[in-house]
């Protein structure tokens, strides 16, 4: 795991955390990263939480934040209208998350979104989230999200896996094989996820 100063010098909202090597934190300054990037999420500054959301959860994990990552006012009214109009594929998932946390603290509803927010990215989800390996992400999820964990019965990519809890939930069955051992997409899905492969890159 990286030493606390080693992360202040690639993300710099991290600069403001009460504790930046905590998982949750980082998963949180990832997420604003991706909303704050990703062409996936326009206009969702928040990565889907409304603006008094967004502003307690930057006061709670990030103080200081506010004036720099808060949306102007001349914004404040179009990123909420943007969250609430939604956008199909994110709502699906974070409806399928948040149906699944363990609890309705308001540190797992922003979690639910901040996962659903990075899934939206290109890496591995741990990677996405900011965190040091996926084992760090597993742990997350089963603490958080319990139930969705314990259905990853055969170690499917955490990205792949919600997508196919949202196709078995939906009706909608892509995958023709019958079953994922007979599938030739098989790797893609179960490959391993070099962790020493990977380095952080954000400024």
């Amino acid at each position: 795991m990286l030493a606390t100063n080693e992360y202040l010098t690639y993300d710099p909202l991290l600069r403001h955390a009460r504790d930046p090597g905590d998982p949750m934190t980082l998963a949180f300054a990832s997420a604003i990263e991706m909303a704050r990037s990703s062409s996936r999420l326009p206009g969702m500054d928040g990565f889907g939480l409304d603006l008094a959301e967004f502003g307690a959860l930057l006061d709670a994990y990030f103080p200081g934040a506010r004036s720099a990552y808060l949306p102007s006012a001349a914004r404040a009214a179009l990123v909420d209208a943007k969250v609430s109009r939604g956008l199909d594929e994110f709502d699906d998932l974070a409806a399928l998350l948040l149906s699944y946390r363990r609890d309705d603290r308001r540190e797992t509803r922003w979690l639910a979104y901040a996962v659903t927010a990075c899934s939206m990215g290109e890496d591995h989800l741990w990677q996405d989230l900011g965190l040091p390996s996926r084992q760090s992400l597993s742990d997350l999820l089963a603490t958080h999200f319990p139930d969705l964990y314990a259905r990853n019965t055969g170690g499917m990519r955490w990205k792949k896996f919600f997508y196919k809890q949202l196709c078995e939930r939906n009706g909608a069955f892509v995958c023709r094989s019958p079953s994922c051992a007979d599938c030739s997409e098989y790797a893609v899905c179960f490959g391993p996820e070099e962790e020493g492969a990977w380095q952080p890159t954000r400024r």
